[in-house]
């Protein structure tokens, strides 16, 4: 055998052991990811609150409690949080809501949100209903090649 192939022999060797670790981390990210949606249900209640602001913030700024910042592990703590503070009953608290919902979410309106410890998975609307979360802006490229379709004629892509 030639040293080309036998290079080539070892890095595939590599690449498929690197994917079966990988295969093998992902199911027990999978596993520990519905675990923790299961105590999210097993948790949830349903509230009436006034929703004041949202922002993304890092969580050191977020105003959360000090121990679950603590707990929060040290890379992620740079990262930024969808933090949502709420007026529940008579005190102000920092709530962290879940990515998805968090466009959706209304400022400065009453509503019943369906929260779990400190994380809000779901909202609606009291008075009235919730308005769809708004449009996202259209980047320079897309509105570039939209432009270009225009006036070409051509069939838009989606």
């Amino acid at each position: 055998m030639s040293k080309v192939t036998i290079i080539l022999l070892i890095i595939l060797a590599v690449l498929i052991i690197a994917l079966v670790v990988l295969y093998f981390l992902g199911k027990k990210a999978q596993k520990r990811q519905a675990q923790q949606q299961q105590q999210l249900d097993a948790m949830k209640q349903t509230v009436s609150m006034l929703i004041i602001d949202k922002k993304r913030m890092k969580i050191r700024e977020s105003g959360l409690p000090p121990m679950v910042i603590d707990q929060t592990p040290r890379l992620l703590r740079g990262s930024k949080l969808p933090i949502v503070k709420a007026k529940v009953g008579p005190q102000i608290m920092s709530l962290v809501c879940d990515e998805k919902i968090f466009e959706s979410v209304p400022v400065k309106k009453e509503v019943k949100a369906v929260v779990s410890g400190i994380y809000i998975t779901d909202v609606r609307g009291l008075h009235g209903k919730t308005a769809p979360a708004p449009a996202k802006k259209k980047g320079f490229f897309k509105r570039a090649l939209e432009k270009a379709q225009e006036k070409t004629g051509a069939k838009p892509l989606k």
